[in-house]
């Protein structure tokens, strides 16, 4: 199909994205989606969610719709109307649950529909791989392609791990234990990677559906929604290391170095090691193949020469700021941790 422009569009057309469904919009990533749409006062934002649900959602929401998960004509009812559909989840949620979505999705006549993949860059074939992503997320992309033939579309975001929650979460992350004052640096602890906070995760989704959908004609050339049809956007907040993280948190706790015990792990030895938890049924085998092989030094977690922040208009952002954020959460326990 060819490039498609608003002049070849029928009477009535509209150029803009207005009615938003997002599922898990009362969920820790979902809610920082759910919030910047709702700031953003450009869309209509509908969370659907299921019935016993106990999770608080924001207000400023549009609409709240419950749906049974084994009832699929209850999916499509609430879903009718919808131009997007945003997916958060577990990552180890049931696929079943994905898959019906983008089933009543595609019945409902949804335009596009935004997986639940929010980290590792898919393009980056044998470290997606090796991060066990791969064959989870991208069959999901091609279902979506299959199901929907041309009328539905999937758009992914790639945003790397999320900053607060990496570095506040346990050693099996960015190697910090806060409780324990303890760092372990991955080989020399140089290895940048790119890293995103919560809030501008949401920002760069709201700007995006805040895209034009076509551009007007040949002439235009600014940025429009369809240019991401079946593909992802990339985003970020920072391109650190361990050691620059290291930093920030001396800098906002006011930690002499000392205070702290640094080890350092052969990056490579520790993406095996992991290995072998997965291998022994150990969740945390899992969580630790994931943060180790993001900091290979073959460029695994950069994705610097993709970035789309400043198409989509994002903020420079503080690392102490976000560092004080993740500090605050690792004191209050709030880590999620897996082990």
């Amino acid at each position: 199909m060819g490039i498609l422009f608003v002049r070849d569009q029928s009477v009535g057309f509209k150029n803009h994205v207005e009615n938003i469904a997002i599922v898990g919009a009362g969920g820790r990533s979902g809610s920082f989606i759910a919030d910047a749409l709702i700031r953003g006062k450009k869309h209509r934002v509908t969370a659907i969610t299921r019935s016993d649900s106990t999770n608080k959602m924001l207000p400023g929401l549009h609409d709240i719709k419950q749906v049974d998960y084994s009832n699929h004509a209850s999916i499509v009812k609430a879903l009718k109307g919808q131009e997007v559909l945003i997916i958060t989840m577990n990552v180890m949620a049931n696929k079943e649950s994905q898959t019906k979505l983008i089933d009543a999705a595609v019945e409902a006549g949804v335009k596009w529909i935004m997986p639940n993949e929010w980290g590792v860059d898919l393009s980056k074939v044998e470290m997606s791989k090796d991060c066990m992503l791969r064959d989870r997320l991208v069959p999901v992309r091609e279902y979506i392609e299959k199901a929907g033939t041309d009328k539905t579309r999937w758009i992914g975001l790639c945003c790397g791990f999320w900053y607060e929650f990496s570095l506040a979460g346990t050693e099996a992350r960015y190697g910090f234990d806060f409780d324990k004052k303890t760092l372990t640096l991955y080989d020399d602890g140089n290895t940048k990677i790119n890293t995103s906070t919560w809030p501008q995760f949401g920002r760069a989704v709201a700007s995006l559906l805040s895209l034009k959908i076509l551009p007007e004609d040949e002439k235009d050339k600014s940025p429009c929604l369809s240019q991401y049809n079946n593909k992802s956007a990339h985003v970020s907040s920072f391109f650190v290391s361990q050691k620059d993280m290291f930093e920030s948190v001396l800098r906002v706790t006011g930690d002499d170095e000392k205070a702290w015990k640094i080890t350092h792990e052969d990056i490579v030895e520790r993406y095996n090691r992991a290995q072998q938890m997965v291998k022994e049924g150990k969740m945390l085998g899992f969580l630790l193949t994931l943060y180790s092989r993001i900091f290979y030094k073959d460029g695994a977690g950069d994705f610097n020469g993709n970035l789309d922040n400043d198409v989509l208009g994002l903020p420079k952002e503080d690392l102490d700021e976000a560092t004080k954020v993740a500090v605050n959460m690792a004191l209050s326990g709030d880590t999620n941790a897996v082990e």
